[in-house]
């Protein structure tokens, strides 16, 4: 881990880092009979979502989750129908907090750090998680890409959070369960905490995240004291 100092704002990312995606997962494998189709599924989500950004395009998350689903029940040589499509981005919107998740943020509300969460999904669509969760009361403010119209790890969505914020990037810090997005808030000059769920790692290509623990319990403690 890397030197630090002490954070004026903490940023969090909100699928997988806050929030448990296995009912998802589960949907997805039910739907297209295999056991990795989640798997095969999340990571093209996240590799189109950059392709959008990268050529200067955008759809709501919600668009590319749906029609990486669809590729990916294609090439399983399986069918999905809209109905299925709908269950699963419903699911999406009421994903439970992983269990450490609701305590840690308490305790870093409670030890004056300022929270917000960002998230490559649809605001609207955040906001209904992180109510669902019951995380909302710790959160200062719910930031999404669409308001900048650039996928994670762009720098333009870190940006705009700093600007909103009226914090320098030195003085913020991304905390994350994936590799990308600390690699993304790493260039654009903050500090960053990765969290090791399990299956996840940093990008070896990367520069090392400030912090790296197994969960939002070892980071409030780290942090704090």
């Amino acid at each position: 881990m890397e030197a630090f100092s002490k954070p004026e704002l903490l940023i969090f990312d909100v699928n997988e880092t806050l929030l448990d995606m296995s009912n998802v997962k589960e949907e997805i494998n039910t739907v297209l009979q295999n056991e990795y189709a989640f798997n095969i599924w999340f990571p093209q989500l996240l590799n189109y979502a950059m392709v959008d950004t990268i050529t200067n395009r955008y759809h709501h998350f919600g668009e590319i989750a749906e029609a990486t689903l669809k590729m990916t029940a294609y090439s399983l040589n399986k069918k999905i129908n809209q109905e299925e499509l709908s269950s699963i981005l419903k699911t999406m919107a009421c994903l439970t907090p992983h269990p450490e998740v609701e305590e840690a943020v308490k305790k870093l509300k409670e030890a004056g750090f300022t929270l917000v969460a960002l998230t490559n999904g649809a605001l609207k669509v955040a906001k209904q998680q992180m109510e669902f969760a019951g995380l909302e009361c710790y959160f200062d403010k719910v930031f999404s890409v669409e308001e900048v119209k650039a996928f994670k790890p762009s720098y333009k969505a870190y940006n705009y959070v700093l600007d909103t914020m009226k914090v320098k990037a030195k003085n913020a810090m991304l905390v994350a369960a994936h590799g990308w997005d600390i690699a993304g808030a790493k260039s654009a000059g903050l500090q960053t905490a990765f969290i090791a769920r399990k299956g996840k790692s940093t990008y070896p290509l990367a520069d090392d995240p400030e912090i790296k623990v197994n969960d939002l319990t070892g980071f409030a403690d780290f942090i704090i004291n």
